[in-house]
C-alpha cells in the first residue's frame, strides 16, 4: 500500500513539490522507505539537499508518515568514458608504471 501511495506522489511530483522545482529535478526511484531524485544541474543537485527536510514533511503530509524515510538527491548523469572516439583497451595511458 505504501509503494502505491509514493507511486501516486511520483505521479503528481508537479502538484506536491512546486512547478519551480519540479522543472529541474524528477524522482527516479522509491525503494525501501528512500526516494531517489535526480536534479538537471549540480546546483539543483546542491539546493534540494538543503530543502530535503521540507519535501520529507510535503511527503509525509502527503503519503503518511514514515513512508519516506529519506530523499537521495543526486546530480546529472555525466558522459561515460567507455565510448567514444578516443576510447583505449584495457589501462590505457592512465598505467605509467608497468
Amino acid at each position: 500500500m505504501q509503494d502505491v501511495s509514493v507511486g501516486g506522489v511520483i505521479g503528481r511530483w508537479r502538484e506536491v513539490v512546486g512547478a519551480e522545482i519540479a522543472d529541474h529535478c524528477t524522482p527516479e526511484s522509491f525503494e525501501d522507505g528512500v526516494l531517489l531524485v535526480r536534479t538537471d544541474s549540480t546546483a539543483w543537485a546542491t539546493n534540494l539537499r538543503l530543502l530535503a527536510s521540507q519535501l520529507l514533511r510535503r511527503l509525509a503530509d502527503d503519503v503518511g508518515e514514515g513512508v519516506v524515510r529519506e530523499v537521495s538527491v543526486v546530480g546529472p548523469a555525466g558522459p561515460g568514458f567507455s565510448r567514444g572516439r578516443r576510447t583505449v583497451r584495457g589501462r590505457g595511458p592512465r598505467d605509467t608504471y608497468g
